[in-house]
């Protein structure tokens, strides 16, 4: 068994790829900037086709082994990589901040959902079912690792949608290959470099590279899973890319979450929580709330309650305590925000809080939290999920009416019912097409609990015991006891 974490240090200011076990870098290096101050940060790798063969090579000779370990066996092992994330906490947090622009409260979050995962998921266990157990036969359906798999995750929580695919990936028995973001790679790459002297070599590594790095790994024949989470556009590459070897596929994707708010709900209480999950991290999160749909009866009320809530939200950089949220993340997404807040002028819409920025000022990626007052229904900032600070309110008065017009989205990640009648709320929200429902709340997560995306928002879902199983293949397993 490996030795205790206690005694590991690693330093936070050079990152390296990790491949067996060991620091590699690169003839050619990048770097990701600070989207709060937009000053460079460190350099790192721009991994290659070879490193990919040396990566996927190594997890393929580690898989055989470490399959072969019980799964309390893979838990111990990485519970002690736990305790090593845990000793490290703080400077996790400090890292997350400078590479995703998040002041101290947003940053510490992600560390909490962090944490949560990696102590819950060890928790879990793949359980064999018998189906038929008599004297003649037994049949069995059990779940039996892939091999090689690969994370590929977004820029937005870094470390909490990677730790979500590495631990449930290595306890079903996998190896594990993780591949950062190009605008976050920092905490992945140290976090896996926490891991050398706990786990063997080749069961978890970690390549940093450019936007080319995917479609490497997607296309190697000897990677057997590739988990993504990231845009639909992208995800849809992705599968085509995983066909030609039929590797398997769990996608997470993009969503357009609504929250549908009757008319009965305690007003100040409801938009306050509305808001905060609205505005969380700039919106940049997939189940963030991208429409609000409110009863016509409470509408300007509401309105008003969620401007004012709104309005008391600090915005600041990633060294701010007191900061709710900080800049959008990097360049691209604030370039692309730029031109989706360039349609409030030319498609008229009517602003409650915010609107067009003006010409960019000083440093960082800032947006203005903005509120687009009742646009109509088929308008690109109700049809279209804008991964940012920008969130429109709607109106409505009959429940078939709202329902249809929810699910016309193309996507369906997450959607919640607000209301005092939770039968009314159950009644609405169960006919809504998402992968994650709510009822009087919205963004919950566990991980125990499963999440995915229906339609377009992606295939499969990750984390608790169903996340678990999608490690895996089922397998049939017969045994006849007469000769």
């Amino acid at each position: 068994m490996s030795s205790t974490t206690t005694d590991y240090k690693v330093s936070f200011d050079s990152f390296k790829n990790v491949i067996n076990n060991e620091l590699v870098t690169t003839a050619n290096t990048r770097h990701s900037v600070n989207p709060s101050t937009e000053e460079a940060l460190w350099e790192v790798p721009v991994s290659t086709q070879e490193d990919v063969d040396k990566a996927v090579s190594a997890a393929k000779a580690a898989f055989p082994a470490w399959s072969k370990l019980s799964q309390d066996e893979r838990a111990e092992y990485l519970s002690k990589l736990a305790d090593a994330i845990e000793a490290h906490k703080d400077e996790f947090a400090v890292l997350v901040g400078k590479e995703t622009g998040k002041p101290p409260q947003t940053a510490g979050f992600e560390m909490f959902l962090v944490m949560g995962l990696a102590r819950e998921t060890l928790k879990l266990r793949l359980k064999e079912e018998k189906k038929i157990d008599d004297a003649d036969r037994t049949a069995i359906v059990r779940y039996v690792p892939m091999g090689v798999g690969v994370g590929i995750v977004p820029w937005n929580f870094p470390l909490t949608l990677g730790v979500g695919k590495v631990f449930p990936a290595l306890l079903a028995g996998n190896t594990f290959i993780w591949k950062p973001s190009p605008f976050s790679p920092y905490s992945a790459l140290k976090l896996t470099e926490l891991a050398i002297k706990i786990l063997p070599p080749g069961v978890l590594q970690a390549l940093s590279g450019t936007e080319d790095l995917g479609p490497l790994l997607t296309a190697h024949p000897d990677v057997a899973k590739i988990s993504f989470t990231g845009s639909i556009a992208t995800g849809k590459k992705v599968v085509a890319a995983c066909a030609g070897t039929l590797k398997r596929v769990t996608l997470e994707l993009g969503g357009n979450d609504a929250a549908v708010v009757c008319d009965d709900v305690d007003i100040d209480s409801v938009a306050a929580r509305i808001a905060f999950l609205t505005f969380i991290h700039n919106g940049q999160i997939c189940m963030a709330i991208k429409r609000i749909y409110v009863h016509e009866s409470i509408y300007d009320k509401f309105l008003a309650a969620v401007v004012a809530v709104t309005k008391t939200f600090k915005f600041g950089d990633y060294t701010d305590a007191e900061a709710f949220a900080g800049p959008v993340q990097n360049r691209m997404q604030f370039d692309k925000l730029q031109k989706f807040y360039a349609q409030i002028g030319t498609e008229g819409w009517k602003t409650a809080l915010g609107g067009e920025p003006g010409p960019k000022e000083g440093k960082g990626f800032f947006m203005p939290p903005t509120i687009i007052d009742n646009p109509p229904e088929a308008s690109s900032i109700v049809q279209d999920e804008p991964f940012g600070p920008i969130v429109p309110l709607l109106k409505w008065s009959d429940e078939e009416d709202v329902i249809r017009r929810v699910n016309a989205a193309k996507v369906g990640l997450g959607a919640s019912v607000w209301s005092k009648d939770v039968p009314r709320a159950q009644r609405i929200v169960e006919q809504l097409q998402a992968g994650s429902i709510w009822v009087n709340t919205h963004f919950e997560l566990a991980p125990n609990v499963p999440f995915g995306g229906h339609k377009e928002s992606g295939l499969g879902m990750e984390w608790g015991e169903v996340g678990l199983q999608g490690w895996c293949n089922p397998q049939a397993y017969w045994i006849k006891h007469s000769a």
